[in-house]
Formats: C-alpha cells, sequence, structure tokens
C-alpha cells in the first residue's frame, strides 16, 4: 500500500511538471482573441515560407527568404528556395526573384542587410544546403539591382544549426545557434520540450568564429541596433527577448536586460524609430503540430517593443490571429505604415496597412 501511494505521489507530480512546466509555458491555456488595427491584404507568392523578411528603408526595398520547406523535409533539395524582392514604393505589390542564376543548394533561413557608409550594400543568408548538409553563410552583393555572390562562410564545429543572423560589418556578423544538438533525436527533443537553455550565439569577425553569448533557449531571432552598441535575440521557448551590450572592439556581448513577452519569439525587426517588431508563435506547441500538419492551425502573432521616456521596454501586441487565415508567423517587417507578415510554411505574405 505504502508503495503504491508513493507511486501515485509521483505520477502526480510528473504530470504537475507536465501541465505548469510544459503546456502552460507553451501556451496551450492561452485565449486567443484576433485582433488588428488595419487594411490585410494577403499576396500569394512563387514559393513557399517566407520566412524572414528585412527592408532597406533607404530606398523602401523588402528582401524576402522564402524556402518550401515541407516539400524538402519530405524529399531533400526537392525544390530551390530564393529571395525575393518587393518595392514598397509600388501601388500594386510586385515580387521579384533576385537569386543569381545558377546558384544551387539554396534553401534559405534568416537573412540580414549590410550598407557600407560609401552605400555598397551586402546581404549575408543563412542556407541549409541540402546536398552536402553543409550549414552556411552566405555572402552576396546588392549592386545594380541583382544579387552577386561573394562567398559562402562555415564552420562544421560552432556554426552547426544556424537560424538568423545579423550583419555589423561587410565580412562580420552573429548568428544565432538555435540548438546545442544539430541533429534529430531524443537530445533535440528534450532540448525543446524541456526549454533547456543550452543554446547560443556566434560572432564572425572576417576571419573566425567564436561563441560570444550561451544559455539560452532557443536562440531564435537576433537584430542589432543602429549604433552597433547592442544586439536583440529571440529566446523561443525561453520566451524572452535578451538584449546585449556589444563592444565594438572586439564583438563581445554582456547581457543587460531579459524581457519576459510570454510568447514564443521568432525574427527580429527594427523600425526607424528603433522599436523591435518581431513574429511570434502564442501557443508554440500548436506550431509544432502544424509543422507536421498544414491541416491543424497555428495562431500567428506580432509583438512590439519599444522604449518609454524612461528607458523601459514596453510591449504592444500589434496583430493576433487563430491560424485559420494565416499560420505560423514568423517575421513582421515595418515600413513607414506598411507591414509585412511572413511565415515558415504559408505559400503567401501578408501586405498590411497600419492605422496609426
Amino acid at each position: 500500500m505504502k508503495i503504491l501511494k508513493i507511486t501515485l505521489i509521483i505520477v502526480g507530480l510528473i504530470l504537475l511538471y507536465v501541465v505548469f512546466g510544459i503546456l502552460v509555458p507553451a501556451g496551450m491555456f492561452k485565449t486567443i482573441t484576433p485582433h488588428f488595427t488595419g487594411n490585410i491584404q494577403k499576396l500569394e507568392i512563387p514559393i513557399a515560407g517566407p520566412e524572414d523578411i528585412t527592408i532597406d528603408t533607404q530606398h523602401g526595398l523588402a528582401f524576402i527568404s522564402v524556402d518550401d520547406r515541407r516539400v524538402n523535409i519530405k524529399n531533400p533539395a526537392t525544390l530551390e528556395g530564393a529571395i525575393l524582392l518587393m518595392n514598397l514604393s509600388d501601388s500594386i505589390p510586385v515580387l521579384k526573384n533576385i537569386t543569381p542564376p545558377g546558384f544551387q543548394d539554396f534553401h534559405p533561413h534568416g537573412i540580414s542587410l549590410w550598407t557600407e557608409p560609401d552605400g555598397r550594400q551586402f546581404l549575408f543568408v543563412v542556407n541549409h544546403r541540402q546536398k552536402s548538409w553543409e550549414q552556411v553563410i552566405e555572402r552576396f552583393a546588392w549592386r545594380n539591382d541583382s544579387l552577386i555572390h561573394l562567398e559562402s562562410i562555415l564552420d562544421a564545429n560552432l556554426m552547426t544549426s544556424p537560424n538568423d543572423v545579423t550583419a555589423v560589418g561587410e565580412r562580420s556578423f552573429y548568428v544565432t545557434n538555435d540548438h546545442a544538438y544539430s541533429k534529430s533525436g531524443i537530445n533535440r527533443t528534450l532540448e525543446d520540450y524541456l526549454q533547456r537553455a543550452i543554446s547560443y550565439v556566434n560572432y564572425y569577425d572576417g576571419e573566425s568564429f567564436r561563441k560570444v553569448a550561451t544559455g539560452i533557449a532557443y536562440a531564435n531571432g537576433i537584430n542589432r541596433s543602429a549604433d552597433l552598441h547592442q544586439l536583440y535575440v529571440a529566446a523561443c521557448t525561453g520566451r524572452k527577448v535578451l538584449i546585449y551590450d556589444r563592444n565594438a572592439t572586439n564583438g563581445e556581448l554582456t547581457l543587460e536586460q531579459e524581457i519576459d513577452v510570454n510568447t514564443g519569439v521568432d525574427n527580429i525587426e527594427l523600425d526607424e524609430s528603433g522599436a523591435l517588431w518581431i513574429g511570434s508563435h502564442p501557443q508554440l506547441l500548436k506550431f509544432v503540430a502544424h509543422a507536421a500538419d498544414p491541416a491543424k492551425f497555428s495562431p500567428s502573432q506580432v509583438i512590439k517593443l519599444s522604449k518609454d521616456k524612461d528607458g523601459k521596454y514596453q510591449l504592444d501586441e500589434i496583430f493576433l490571429n487563430d491560424g485559420s487565415s494565416y499560420s505560423g508567423s514568423t517575421v513582421a517587417a515595418v515600413y513607414k505604415d506598411n507591414m509585412l507578415i511572413g511565415s515558415v510554411f504559408e505559400k503567401s505574405l501578408l501586405v498590411c496597412t497600419i492605422n496609426k
């Protein structure tokens, strides 16, 4: 009888841990009340999966990273990904594939645009090669309305599961490594479901990689402040945005602040005022289900973090739906009163006009 009681207590504790340690943080019991103040147009795109978007605010150009992950998961290297371009000044949205002709084994993920003081521009792209299974950062020059491939940068030991990249120079960047365990299996599954803070951020100084931030629960999106003094990292399963002070001399990072946002944060984009716009997954387990089955919806969410007059960050939820019209939002990029929302699986993106 005593053994039975102990067994029941242990089972009860395990159930409590499952509920409060996994299901509650993953947002399973959240109430989703859709809202958005503005107009929304769904724009079909030629290739599914507009996972990341970054905007050249000087010229009003949106660079969009696309890759059909569902097709390529079932049959690797079946469809090539691409970089699409949209001119936000056009009255009718038009998408142009600007991937260099003949560039192969291209499966882009996170992207970052860098502009030199003399106006030269470079696009950095996380590429998950599926023929060689290499994880690389592709560096392109953006010149005369064309992408020109310059080099592929990799480190088989440190950059094993890259997610997003942010450039801080012509050949220097930070890249998130979203898992400590790069291969699927029990260790990677436990890393996700137990929200283990063991992923990290790498810095490439133009010559070599090194870890500069560790102890992150699924390091996802990353971006930098306009003055390059701060770096922002989305801890997806940790449901936090981490703010680091950056040493401009050696690239080292010092954690300055953790902001609890109570949602699965993904890519981070900044507007012209310096506010952070973040595509998010308010119910992470529904996103996992959606990844496996397109018939299962995953809510889409956009949050905004902006500093108030006292220097404290204020969180506003700008957009929320239940996933039935658009599932699995990963990014929200803003230009003037325009907002583009992308997703990891949808064959469309949302072109929104924000009512101010």
